[in-house]
């Protein structure tokens, strides 16, 4: 299976990024299943509707959110009533949403797509992810309920999220980083079939401080006292992630390879 993985959409330079080059790179590149992280495609904070509705229309079979889930309000109703839309497994027990879900891709394959929050780091202590993957990824074994397995790793330490890919070692095609918006140079598969990349970066303008225009920041950073919002930065965006390779027949990964294509990132691609 031929498995695209996009980082965090961020804001309308990141959604502009999709829109225009998803639905060529599924043909060209003969995608069989599509996850796009959007959590950060409306206005740097959260997700709308209508931007789901964008995302999926451009060829997402599924979006991951993160931390700022429901930032937009109504994603607190719409994501009930959208299935290709994961919010993170030990977010608030009250939360609305799926925490994963399996999807039909090509030919009738089946592919879980989970998503966890870190607590390393993070604003305020969610559930333990590992255990809360552990369940998940034990009752959809690779190569029989499910042939691939992806798990959305929202979390700022690079340890944590290491830790996780190698937790999920051989129960999981591909285990990726997002949160970030720095992607990492780490890409591998480990002993276990699985494919691991600490973070798929962002799709969004680099020429900024990790998607926002970099004023604010700077200003923050100089002189420890906010003056306005952050707003996103709307130059040229990169599109960011990770290309998978998997086998059918037991859902190991046989290849993976970073994807940045346009903006300021030197261009790689599969």
């Amino acid at each position: 299976m031929r498995i695209l993985f996009l980082g965090d959409v961020m804001g309308r330079a990141g959604r502009a990024a999709v829109t225009a080059r998803l639905p060529g790179l599924r043909e060209a590149w003969g995608l069989d299943f599509v996850v796009v992280n959007g959590e950060n495609a409306s206005s740097g904070a959260g997700l709308t509707g209508e931007h789901a509705r964008l995302l999926l229309g451009a060829g997402a079979d599924c979006i991951t959110l993160g931390d700022h889930a429901f930032d937009q309000k109504d994603m607190l109703s719409f994501i009930e009533t959208e299935p290709r839309i994961i919010r993170p497994i030990n977010f608030s027990k009250v939360a609305p949403g799926k925490g994963w879900r399996v999807f039909t891709a090509t030919q009738g394959r089946k592919v879980l797509v989970a998503q966890v929050l870190g607590q390393v780091f993070m604003k305020r202590p969610f559930d333990d992810p590992f255990s809360a993957i552990e369940g998940v990824l034990k009752t959809h074994a690779l190569g029989a309920a499910v042939q691939a397995a992806i798990v959305d790793v929202h979390a700022e330490a690079t340890s944590e999220k290491m830790g996780m890919g190698h937790w999920c070692d051989g129960q999981a095609s591909l285990v990726v980083g997002t949160h970030t918006h720095v992607p990492t140079a780490d890409a591998m598969i480990l002993k276990g079939g699985t494919a691991y990349l600490s973070d798929a970066g962002m799709c969004g303008d680099y020429d900024s401080v990790i998607g926002m225009e970099k004023l604010e920041p700077l200003r923050r950073f100089v002189t420890g006292m906010p003056k306005a919002r952050f707003e996103p930065a709307e130059g040229e965006a990169t599109l960011s992630g990770v290309f998978v390779e998997t086998e059918d027949r037991t859902g190991r990964a046989s290849r993976v390879v970073p994807v940045r294509l346009g903006g300021r990132l030197q261009e790689s691609a599969p």
